[in-house]
């Protein structure tokens, strides 16, 4: 696993085990879209992503990222060079915490209720820039890869409408499609690595 990738879990494990006790910090961090638009906090698009709500959230996040996260770092390097390729995964996660976001502040800046953290949006992200450079990895199930993409989407768009679990649902759709636009506009190339695979 490289090391940007350990950075990235060992940071997030620390704050969000910090936050786990500690409610100020939580409240200082969270994504409230509310909050934000009043205060121009805008650093809580970010901050909301190093957050967790327990150790089971926390531990699914990081366990898929220490998974997917190798993937992506590995094809990044070959793609944008070795010295280059960890610093633009660094890029795409850190972004891809407030791109997932974006929709959930527009619909929810007039909301003082609305929270949300989790690093979901940005793990989305790196699950699907995996999928497009191995479509036909088996993932749960057995299933290939871009058609457990399909069937993920679909049901985050599902849920996203329903929204009456209190999870984000919208972050991990927009993560997703902002992993893989990302990856295409940096490397269009890419597209045709994808195809090629099947």
């Amino acid at each position: 696993m490289s090391e940007v990738n350990l950075i990235i879990v060992v940071i997030t494990a620390i704050i969000s085990i910090q936050a786990f006790s500690n409610s100020q910090l939580m409240h200082k961090l969270i994504f409230n879209p509310y909050t934000i638009a009043q205060r121009k906090e805008w650093y809580r698009f970010i901050s909301s992503g190093f957050l967790h709500a327990d150790w089971m959230h926390l531990g699914i996040n990081m366990f898929v990222l220490f998974n997917f996260g190798s993937v992506v770092i590995h094809y990044y390097s070959y793609f944008f060079g070795l010295q280059a390729g960890p610093w633009m995964y660094l890029v795409l996660y850190i972004s891809s915490i407030a791109a997932a976001n974006a929709t959930t502040y527009y619909r929810n800046q007039h909301n003082p209720g609305y929270n949300s953290l989790g690093a979901s949006g940005a793990v989305s992200a790196i699950v699907f820039v995996s999928i497009l450079f191995e479509p036909m990895t088996k993932f749960y199930f057995g299933i290939p890869g871009f058609l457990f993409g399909i069937a993920y989407l679909a049901y985050s768009q599902y849920a996203a409408q329903r929204s009456g679990d209190n999870i984000n649902h919208e972050a991990h759709l927009y993560g997703a499609i902002y992993g893989i636009v990302f990856t295409l506009v940096f490397k269009p190339q890419v597209f045709k690595f994808f195809l090629s695979q099947f």
